[in-house]
């Protein structure tokens, strides 16, 4: 409970700060040399598919990096093993500032935790750029459901234990620590079907009925709640999601769980300095575009702007707190 109760402050506390604009700026704006030399595109690697919120996010910035690095930038989507191809690509780049990548956690930060992922990256392998946003957990059914609330819900997986079927994003990402978390909570037991690609994977799933419940982010179900094709019963942040009003938090459904990822963007360790300093500046600017935090706003997601070393410092946080709850996504399912 105190683990739980600590990753809710951070997140919490996180949020303000990201909030309340104290993110520093990066700082000096050193002239980073010919970087990036002239017809050489940058990447960005997401590390999901297509269509989810990572890949949503990376494209809104795209333009504006373009226009503040004076070069083409791409998305390269490398879906997989919740995150872990792409990650393991974005590590193995040359660290010279034309291959960065989005970096969301806890996949990021718990997959070279655990020994039986065989990840070939730590924490030391990524150098932080900035923090964009974090994307507060939501749980769903089906718009016909018979349950109206997160207690119809949890009543109904406690009476009949692994009678419904419930999405994550891939082992140990955000969702998956979300459902576990609510079991431990509650008692109560669903069945776990994870989509290693990511949210769009996950969500057309479920729109297809082949789950019962959709564990996902606000950004994910934004449009979904207002189509009427899922029916949203909790929310888990400390308050209510502004662009779901209606929704009330997992705390006052009676149940104090909070969850969510963060996500940012992060190049292989080892930059120089001086590029390092030019791509955080122009990832600030991109991220706090009035433009980009409009549409991220219609996504429903608040920006939460960290610089590279207060980002770096963030996810060093986390990597300890997650550390104490990584035992209740290694049971088996």
């Amino acid at each position: 409970m105190k683990t739980r109760m600590r990753l809710a402050a951070a997140l919490a506390a996180a949020s303000l700060i990201g909030l309340t604009g104290c993110g520093a700026n990066p700082g000096a704006t050193g002239a980073a040399g010919d970087f990036p030399k002239k017809g050489k595109s940058i990447d960005i690697i997401v590390a999901f598919g297509s269509g989810g919120a990572v890949d949503t996010a990376a494209r809104l910035i795209q333009p504006v990096l373009e226009n503040e690095l004076g070069t083409n930038v791409e998305v390269i989507n490398k879906p997989g093993a919740g995150g872990q191809i792409g990650y393991t690509q974005l590590t193995s780049a040359k660290p010279d500032g034309y291959t960065i990548g989005a970096t969301g956690s806890p996949s990021v930060v718990v997959s070279p935790l655990d020994p039986s992922r065989g990840a070939k990256y730590t924490r030391e392998s990524f150098q932080p750029l900035g923090r964009q946003v974090i994307d507060p957990t939501v749980i769903a059914v089906q718009p016909d459901s018979p349950y109206k609330t997160i207690k119809d819900l949890v009543d109904a997986a406690k009476a009949n234990p692994k009678s419904m079927t419930a999405s994550t994003t891939g082992l140990q990402t955000g969702e998956h620590f979300a459902l576990a978390q609510l079991q431990e909570n509650t008692g109560a037991e669903f069945a776990p079907v994870h989509f290693s690609e990511g949210a769009s994977q996950a969500t057309t799933a479920f729109l297809g009925k082949h789950v019962d419940v959709l564990v996902a982010n606000v950004s994910d179900v934004n449009d979904l709640s207002k189509q009427g094709k899922a029916r949203v019963l909790g929310v888990m942040s400390a308050e209510r999601a502004p662009s779901l009003p209606d929704i009330p938090t997992f705390k006052e459904s009676g149940y104090d769980l909070t969850a969510g990822t963060a996500r940012g963007y992060s190049a292989p360790a080892g930059l120089p300095e001086d590029v390092a300093t030019k791509l955080e500046a122009a990832i600030q600017k991109a991220i706090e575009d009035p433009a980009v935090v409009k549409k991220m706003q219609d996504l429903g997601l608040q920006t939460s702007y960290l610089n590279g070393a207060d980002y770096k410092t963030f996810w060093a946080g986390q990597e300890e707190d997650f550390k104490e709850v990584l035992p209740l996504v290694q049971k088996k399912d």
